[in-house]
């Protein structure tokens, strides 16, 4: 068939056409994080005030939940190869109901770990469902002509970081009442995605083939691109958790106090829910995955330099945070083309029949690469060096990861060349 040329608007048209189930899964990660987010920010301090955990002991409780959940993701995965999308969401939503419900009203060390565990598993099973699925429909999507890949899994991110910022906002209104309250209207909020998802989501998914739980793992192993992949990934998420690490010390620094940290949160969550598609679009018009990827990390590597550059001059107040905030512009920046580009590229290195294997193994090799790497990192800032060194090691790490991406990838199409494939 000869290929006509299409409008810009008729482009535009097409690459924000989504089919039922895309737009399903879209709102599904939106209400996920909403109910998630709505509680999390607020669990240490029940911990340590209402439940009177230690320090230590909180810590620790949280570290449970980040391996329950990033370190089982392959598991996830590997379940929704095995039996389908469906069930396992379905599983993931129930169990994350009783956990929300059971953390409610646990009073005592055990029932909080039991609550938390229970809260991590959940996510473990319905996150890797879910974004193979995304993945998969992406790569569906792109080839029917629809547009590229990455601008769906992009509007994914942007989804997600509406209800990253939302859930606290409401999570704050309901802690005026109590934390049970919080934690009751988490699991309220997963109800509904329950009954979503018995009553939408197709007991069967056209185009998906179920494989055994065993026989994949080898392989995986074995696919030195993948983990070449994952292990690029890894680096960029260890970049990224020093929002959580570096960037509070150096704001204590400059300001005295963490305070102006929640505004620097916010500039990074506005970011990426006004910018994320605009800049997708534009890099899928221009980059292969690899390239997207090269660059994004350059971008992070930049922000921890720039930081390291600012800091022998030892600035306060106004003009010492804003280092700070050109940090937090860059990593955000180069979040927007890192994450959709290597959610984008799993699809083109997973084993026939295994993305969900695939998807879970990613958030489980570069999760582990983060709590590793996250505690090096505490290591560097405590170790009494002259304050810019951390940060020039820091930016070590994604400009490591540059030379970690495999070397080949599929370009991307431009929106004019998905317009004009052929529909189904």
């Amino acid at each position: 068939m000869k290929a006509t040329h299409l409008s810009p608007r008729r482009r535009a048209s097409e690459a924000t056409r989504l089919t039922p189930l895309l737009r399903l899964l879209i709102l599904t990660q939106l209400a996920f994080n909403i109910g998630f987010f709505a509680v999390l920010p607020f669990l240490a301090e029940h911990l340590g005030e209402a439940v009177g955990m230690a320090g230590w002991l909180v810590g620790f409780v949280l570290g449970l939940r980040t391996f329950s959940q990033q370190g089982l993701f392959v598991v996830g995965g590997a379940l929704a190869d095995r039996y389908g999308v469906r069930p396992v969401v379905l599983a993931g939503c129930v169990l994350r109901i009783a956990g929300f419900g059971w953390l409610g009203y646990a009073g005592q060390v055990w029932t909080v770990v039991g609550a938390v565990l229970l809260i991590g598993f959940a996510a473990a099973l319905f996150s890797p469902a879910v974004e193979s699925e995304v993945a998969r429909q992406a790569v569906a999507h792109e080839e029917s002509g629809g547009g590229a890949r990455t601008r769906v899994l992009a509007l994914f991110t942007v989804a997600g970081q509406a209800g990253t910022f939302v859930g606290p906002l409401l999570g704050a209104l309901l802690l005026e009442v109590d934390f049970r309250a919080v934690c009751l209207a988490g699991a309220g909020v997963f109800v509904l995605v329950l009954a979503a998802h018995a009553w939408l989501l197709p007991q069967q998914i056209p185009g998906r083939t179920r494989v055994q739980v065993r026989g994949g793992v080898g392989p995986l192993l074995r696919n030195r691109r993948f983990l070449a992949l994952a292990c690029a990934y890894g680096a960029y998420l260890l970049a990224y958790n020093q929002l959580y690490l570096a960037l509070p010390a150096e704001v204590e620094r400059a300001a005295g106090s963490q305070a102006p940290l929640a505004w620097l949160f916010a500039l990074s969550s506005v970011l990426v829910v006004t910018a994320q598609l605009p800049v997708t679009r534009w890099v899928g018009e221009r980059l292969s995955l690899r390239r997207s990827m090269a660059a994004g990390l350059a971008l992070i590597a930049a922000g921890f330099a720039a930081v390291a550059a600012a800091l022998p001059a030892g600035r306060t107040g106004t003009a010492g945070l804003l280092p700070a905030a050109g940090f937090v512009v860059l990593l955000t920046l180069g979040q927007m083309l890192v994450a959709p580009a290597a959610r984008a590229w799993v699809p083109d290195l997973a084993e026939e029949g295994r993305l969900g294997l695939y998807t879970g193994a990613l958030s489980s090799v570069s999760g582990l690469i983060v709590l590793v790497g996250s505690a090096a990192a505490g290591s560097l800032l405590d170790s009494g060096l002259p304050s810019a060194v951390p940060w020039v090691l820091l930016a070590a790490v994604p400009g490591a990861a540059v030379v970690l991406l495999p070397r080949t990838a599929p370009t991307a199409p431009t929106a004019s060349t998905a317009s004009t494939a052929p529909t189904g």
